[in-house]
């Protein structure tokens, strides 16, 4: 049987609960300030990047945010390209995001046959996971490496993603959050972790920038 201190602290709880959800959804949140996406280098080091823009049917299915497309291509290597991918939202909710890139490669009539997670060692951070997925359509094959960013930190789990956004909303005021994906085709024969090596010679060029536009 419960004891009547053991109910009290149980309503204690939900109460305080109550009372900090409440001020949570009362107050303000802080918006960083940051250097607007459209301006992301198209040079990066031997990396020489195209727009790429979204058809507009696509963004309406988006949340309010600011989003960047863009395909680079290492002009030493003229090797395959990558496709840089990076959407930031302002003031982001926790739950099922609608850009999820496993909605979003799905709906593009991808199929994944090969997921799981790899850690990442990119300047200026400290190593965190990333989601590692080869899909196919047809005859083609991509590898994916992606991850969700927010305050500095990296995650591959959107679980993980959610609880440091309701953490970092009572610990900093803040809400904002993003997605980070690049992805490259595969040669006839060429293993991911070939593709690997490629995603990752990008991603060393725009780690150290990412900072000025999706704020630490």
């Amino acid at each position: 049987m419960i004891s009547w201190n053991a109910r009290f602290a149980v309503v204690a709880l939900l109460l305080a609960g109550t009372s900090l959800f409440l001020h949570v959804r009362t107050r303000s949140v802080v918006a960083p300030p940051r250097t607007s996406l459209a301006s992301f280098p198209l040079q990066l080091g031997e990396w020489v990047g195209t727009d790429i823009p979204i058809p507009p049917i696509i963004l309406n299915r988006l949340d309010r945010g600011e989003f960047l497309q863009r395909e680079y291509q290492d002009q030493n290597t003229k090797g395959p390209e990558v496709y840089l991918y990076l959407a930031y939202f302002p003031n982001q909710r926790a739950g099922p995001r609608a850009h999820s890139p496993e909605n979003c490669l799905a709906g593009s009539g991808w199929s994944t046959v090969e997921s799981g997670t790899t850690t990442l060692s990119l300047p200026g951070y400290t190593p965190f996971p990333a989601n590692r997925y080869v899909i196919t359509k047809g005859p083609d094959r991509q590898l994916v490496l992606f991850w969700f960013w927010g305050r500095g930190r990296g995650v591959a789990s959107e679980d993980w993603a959610d609880f440091y956004l309701v953490f970092d909303s009572l610990r900093l005021n803040r809400s904002d959050d993003a997605l980070i994906r690049i992805n490259t085709p595969l040669q006839a024969g060429e293993e991911p972790d070939a593709g690997q090596r490629r995603l990752l010679s990008l991603a060393e060029q725009v780690s150290p920038l990412v900072g000025s536009y999706i704020p630490r």
